[in-house]
């Protein structure tokens, strides 16, 4: 005929009459008279965070939860922090919530994600909460990088270095992360033809930056293969217009040529091009042959020359001796004796001074 339910401290009791609601139960002994079973108490801990229940739209409409419970009703434009004892709990979504503050010191911030974008002073604690990331999509636009962010296809802002949030089934959310150091792309095996005819591979190195991050990303969909094409254009334009001696003596003039070309064409979707300088030139096998008796016949040329040229030379110092000795008879005697010296070194020389007085002469000028 009578039921009891005891409720314990820590607990609150949720008192059905016959289906429906009537009242919360506070802690103590509790008699109904109940011959007909139609009474039930739901019996919940208030110790834990949160108040999950069916009827909980009942419970707050009534008013029976008083002050033991903070309740959130939260639009579709917006959204709660819960700090509980001084620690960051969770991200409450739109729909309605209860949290239990009897044993609890719990707070609630009311956030508007209207904005999309989610700043805060305790960004980074939030979102290394464990369920952070059901509410937030995260960002991080590293050192020398920057972040576009597009809402609804509308270039929003441009983000520097840092972490960034933003509220996820609130908006259409792009994100573009753009590195703004330099780099280098290259440019292999591209076969040309020179104005005389004759067909190259060549292979060469664009180095670039971007200096323009949303024209970057709104210009072109990949820029990269946009600079490597632009990149064989401007190869074409500049090689077809030169012959192969050209190229090959004029090198760096022609690669000066390419990096004005290619300035001009990637400036147009934000890129600087720092430099271009060409790797390899590579020519057909029988080019190759060619090429190499030129150079080989050259250098035979410039060797004969120069012999002839030290031959010359020799001769006119000849025929300069040759005037000296004629003009110094006695000199001529001189040389003659060191010659005989010479010869007197390896054999038996005896010699004979014929000329009258030219030997006192001799012992004069020793």
């Amino acid at each position: 005929m009578f039921r009891k339910f005891r409720i314990r401290n820590y607990e609150r009791g949720f008192l059905y009459r016959e289906g429906e609601f009537e009242r919360i139960l506070a802690p103590g002994k509790h008699v109904f008279f109940d011959p007909l079973r139609k009474v039930r108490v739901d019996v919940v801990s208030v110790r834990k965070t949160w108040l999950f229940h069916e009827d909980l739209d009942l419970f707050v409409k009534s008013g029976a939860l008083g002050n033991e419970a903070i309740v959130v009703d939260l639009k579709d434009n917006e959204r709660a922090l819960v700090w509980v004892s001084g620690r960051f709990e969770t991200v409450l979504v739109q729909g309605l919530h209860a949290i239990w503050n009897v044993f609890n010191d719990a707070k609630v911030e009311l956030v508007d994600a209207s904005g999309v974008r989610f700043e805060h002073d305790k960004l980074k604690v939030i979102l290394n909460a464990h369920d952070s990331d059901v509410s937030l999509n995260t960002f991080v636009v590293e050192p020398n990088h920057v972040g576009l962010f597009f809402l609804e296809g509308k270039h929003e802002s441009t983000l520097g270095p840092g972490t960034y949030a933003f509220w996820k089934d609130v908006a259409k959310v792009r994100l573009h992360h753009i590195d703004m150091r330099e780099n280098a792309l290259d440019v292999p095996g591209q076969e040309l033809m020179t104005s005389d005819k004759v067909t190259l591979r060549l292979n060469a190195v664009v180095t670039y930056r971007v200096v323009d991050a949303l024209r970057r990303v709104t210009e072109v969909e990949e820029f990269t293969q946009a600079l490597y094409r632009d990149s064989q254009l401007a190869l074409r334009a500049v090689v077809g217009t030169r012959e192969l001696d050209v190229l090959l003596t004029e090198k760096d003039a022609v690669a000066a040529e390419l990096e004005e070309a290619l300035k001009a064409r990637a400036s147009a979707y934000g890129v600087e091009v720092v430099s271009l300088g060409i790797k390899d030139v590579i020519l057909p096998g029988e080019m190759k042959d060619l090429l190499n008796r030129v150079t080989e016949a050259r250098k035979a040329s410039e060797a004969a020359l120069v012999t002839r040229r030290e031959e010359t030379a020799a001769m006119r110092s000849q025929a300069n001796t040759a005037r000296i000795l004629e003009s110094s008879p006695t000199l001529m005697r001189l040389r003659e004796l060191e010659v005989l010296e010479k010869v007197a070194e390896h054999s038996n020389l005896n010699v004979v001074l014929g000329e009258q007085g030219l030997t006192d002469r001799v012992v004069k000028l020793l």
